[in-house]
């Protein structure tokens, strides 16, 4: 019996099942990283936080123990903007020479 072993540049990629797929996945883990963070600089109580996020309490605990699974790229920008932190979007440059550069004529 043949062993195949396979390799990922990150778990998200071992996770998803397309590139765009691992790329929410990092998306959203990054934004509930951040919020975590100023959940935690300002000593907040889950329901405490839950309140400034307007979200409940159960659905902050899914948030803090990292159940990303349950969260939208949306509902974590409406909760990181409820905290007064806007989130910035930028694309970064390709990571391999696949992509390519398409013209549209006028």
């Amino acid at each position: 019996m043949t062993k195949t072993i396979h390799s990922f540049k990150s778990v998200w990629d071992a996770l998803a099942d397309t590139p765009e797929q691992a790329a929410n996945l990092r998306a959203r883990a990054a934004l509930m990283r951040q919020i975590t963070e100023v959940i935690e600089t300002n000593g907040w109580t889950q329901a405490e936080a839950g309140a400034t996020c307007g979200v409940t309490q159960p659905r902050m605990n899914d948030l803090l123990r990292g159940r990303i699974s349950r969260f939208s790229l949306d509902a974590l920008v409406n909760m990181a903007a409820a905290l007064g932190r806007p989130v910035r979007v930028e694309l970064q440059p390709p990571t391999h020479k696949g992509v390519t550069r398409t013209r549209r004529s006028a």
